[in-house]
């Protein structure tokens, strides 16, 4: 897993196509993984003999605590991370090095703070996201070992993000790589040989991820690098800290909105398809999130190339990666949309062998993801624009499918469909997604379209 100990500034000169391929390769490859972690997380917990769907129901329960905690770390790690690109652009490394030491002292702060805030208060947390008095242990079992581990998985994901960031994505994808086969290997150890059920899933989610972290403070400890630990490597820069929590606003806002979004459905679904159907969404949730995490990666593939290229004044370039990108997360989220349309039975079948359960999550499956194959164009040009470092308009098409659209949409809709109206609010909040980013990314170009290479970027100002 040896990365560069020089600049990467290939990211300037090499073919575009050649460099996306280099980088979202890795980050694909990562996200896949990552993707599979929590796959295997509920597919070996919903087989847990006379409880599993239940369980599989109060694991859905978490989500929404848990899309908190990815936001508190993606407040620090997306925002830390664009500063780092941009800054190894200019040669900047005295600066970036201090970078990355606040994404280590903010994610401790920040992780410590989130679990002695939620630990007292869990079961009152965990009811108002949707859990019953039958799926309540469940969540209770899994997210208390979860958050006990906070710190740990907060450093683990961010620092493996700022080693992407750095021009090694290798690295970063062989860690991913090892911490899923670690999972994979110690989850049916933990579930069924220690007979710790759920507990055991979160015991070898932190254990894994604690194993990674070691190695990448190691990493980042090497002083022949040029990214690494300065002296202290504890240490909050105020400027810094608040530059990167703006850049990370766009991310943070997106994530703290899939978790009131995923709390409306849990108590949408609760209220009109009982804990069946909150185990219907975590399942389809698992599925869609597949492929939207392969699309996460080409973001991580363009993130340091649109970044580094931006900072060195080479639009014509950034211009490239972004239609590069753009075009293969549709490619993706097409597969997505065939999948949920031809196979949902066989695919829901993996999770559990409630028979209910896989007709509540295959009808759902096809009705939620109807408009899907679009999603992955929206996502890479919310994306795009927290690259740039335009947080206001990353932060607005961040927020619109979730809170501008989708919200309101969960609750009318329901009022005459039922169950259904929550999984048909998906296609149409997509719909009008789609339609912002394509609009902003249009003005965008349109702006780009009269800079040179090499000229100031001012002119792209206010008036976006």
């Amino acid at each position: 897993m040896a990365g560069n100990t020089h600049a990467p500034t290939e990211l300037g000169k090499l073919k575009i196509s050649r460099l996306l391929k280099m980088y979202a390769v890795p980050g694909i490859i990562a996200m896949t993984a990552s993707s599979l972690y929590n796959m295997i997380d509920s597919i070996y917990i919903g087989h847990i003999h006379g409880v599993g769907a239940a369980a599989i129901s109060g694991l859905a329960v978490t989500f929404p605590l848990m899309n908190l905690s990815t936001a508190l770390g993606t407040l620090v790690g997306v925002g830390a991370m664009t500063m780092i690109s941009v800054l190894l652009g200019q040669k900047n490394y005295e600066n970036a090095n201090k970078v990355l030491a606040n994404v280590v002292s903010l994610n401790i702060i920040i992780g410590l703070v989130f679990t002695a805030i939620t630990i007292p208060f869990l079961d009152k947390i965990l009811y108002f996201f949707g859990a019953s008095e039958n799926t309540l242990p469940y969540a209770r079992s899994y997210m208390f070992i979860i958050l006990m581990g906070n710190v740990i998985t907060h450093l683990y994901f961010g620092l493996n993000g700022v080693i992407r960031a750095s021009g090694n994505p290798k690295t970063a994808m062989g860690l991913t790589l090892f911490t899923v086969a670690a999972n994979a290997i110690l989850d049916p150890i933990f579930i069924f040989v220690f007979g710790l059920g759920i507990r055991g899933a979160a015991i070898a989610t932190v254990i894994c991820q604690a194993m990674s972290l070691v190695y990448t403070m190691m990493f980042f400890f090497n002083k022949e690098r040029i990214l690494h630990f300065p002296k202290p490597f504890l240490q909050i820069n105020g400027r810094i800290a608040k530059q990167s929590t703006a850049i990370g606003l766009g991310p943070f806002l997106m994530n703290s909105a899939a978790c009131i979004v995923a709390l409306f459905i849990n108590q949408q679904l609760r209220k009109y398809g009982g804990d069946n159907a909150i185990g219907a969404y975590g399942i389809i949730n698992r599925v869609t999130m597949l492929f939207i995490m392969i699309v996460m990666g080409l973001n991580q593939g363009m993130q340091p190339i649109a970044g580094y290229n931006y900072g060195a004044r080479q639009y014509s370039r950034v211009r490239e990666v972004f239609k590069l990108t753009a075009f293969f997360a549709l490619i993706i989220t097409t597969l997505c949309f065939i999948v949920s349309e031809f196979l949902p039975g066989t695919v829901c079948r993996l999770f559990t062998n409630d028979e209910e359960l896989i007709r509540m999550a295959a009808h759902g499956m096809r009705v939620m993801n109807a408009m899907v194959a679009f999603v992955g164009f929206s996502i890479v040009a919310g994306n795009f624009f927290q690259c740039l470092g335009m947080v206001k308009i990353s932060i607005f098409l961040s927020l619109s499918r979730q809170l501008l659209f989708l919200v309101p949409l969960i609750y009318s809709l329901p009022l005459l469909l039922q169950e259904t109206g929550v999984w048909i609010s998906f296609p149409i909040s997509d719909t009008f997604s789609l339609l912002f980013a394509a609009f902003f990314i249009a003005r965008l170009f349109k702006k780009f379209n009269r800079l040179q290479d090499g000229e100031d970027p001012s002119i792209l100002g206010s008036n976006l």
